[in-house]
């Protein structure tokens, strides 16, 4: 056993876990934080993105043993007291959620994109969560919330596209009317 001091989501947590106990494990297993998800472990699939330093990090593979003393933000850590984080706020407003699994990591990457990059573009959000793998959604929704979530953050206004909403329009055909 080892035991080690982390600081995750701006508190130290001392812990006790096996050495070879990968941050994942620890963060799940002996903090009590299961929003960052176990998935494929083989660093492929990204529900288990967590930041370091600011830097997104897959969880699956790195032992817990090494980020001692680095600063660890979890997805429970993005709210701030009862207010959801822009983030949060627009992938809940725009359904870019659909079973959550992959939220959670995809939230991370997203929140570290926007720290370094206040006004991505589309093709810059697609690179930053490119390692984050959904299977219920077409992507669409998520990148409109990154977008949405950068303007609020940035101070602007925001609502999104009404196709992102209500699909795209369709003209009625002569058939229609």
């Amino acid at each position: 056993m080892r035991t080690a001091t982390l600081r995750v989501n701006g508190e130290p947590r001392t812990v006790a876990f096996p050495a070879h106990h990968t941050l994942l494990e620890v963060l799940r297993e002996e903090l009590g934080l299961p929003g960052t998800k176990h998935g494929c472990e083989l660093g492929e699939c990204g529900t288990c993105t967590v930041l370091v330093d600011g830097r997104p990090v897959l969880s699956c593979l790195v032992l817990a043993a090494e980020v001692e003393g680095q600063a660890i933000a979890t997805v429970e850590g993005l709210a701030s007291g009862g207010d959801l984080h822009p983030l949060q706020a627009c992938f809940a407003d725009l359904g870019a959620a659909q079973c959550g699994y992959c939220t959670p990591g995809i939230l991370m990457a997203a929140r570290a994109l926007l720290a370094e990059n206040a006004a991505p573009t589309r093709d810059e959000i697609r690179a930053a969560l490119a390692g984050n793998l959904c299977r219920c959604t077409g992507y669409w929704k998520i990148l409109e919330a990154v977008e949405g979530a950068a303007a609020l953050l940035r101070g602007e206004a925001w609502r999104p596209r009404p196709e992102t909403l209500f699909g795209a329009s369709v003209e009625p055909s002569e058939a229609d009317e």
